[in-house]
């Protein structure tokens, strides 16, 4: 038996990991670069925190959880909050009760 030929086809470039953001923009108070998502990885627990107006979430994490998906979480939350509670009207800022409006029967 003879020995192999060697291939001549060239070696797959290596993939390059490309990193996923840590910070993003806030949904309250929509400053960019506000929000950082802090894992922890041995307590199971993320923390998201704005720096701006400190808004915060907390969300349990595992091994596959990444920083985004904690930001992702986060908009669905509220999302889910904004649905449950619609806004209301503001009160009047009176605390008084207006009375109903008086009826003279003499005018008639």
């Amino acid at each position: 038996m003879g020995k192999r030929k060697k291939s001549s086809r060239k070696p797959a470039p290596a993939r390059q990991k490309i990193p996923l953001d840590t910070t993003f923009t806030c949904l309250f108070c929509h400053h960019e670069k506000s929000v950082t998502v802090r894992m922890d990885r041995k307590e199971g627990v993320a923390n998201l925190v704005c720096r701006v107006c400190d808004q915060r979430y907390q969300s349990k994490v595992n091994h596959l959880t990444e920083p985004i998906d904690i930001y992702s979480e986060w908009i669905d939350a509220a999302d889910a909050a904004q649905r449950e509670d619609p806004p209301r009207r503001p009160a009047a800022s009176s605390s008084r009760v207006a009375r109903a409006p008086a009826y003279d029967s003499d005018d008639e």
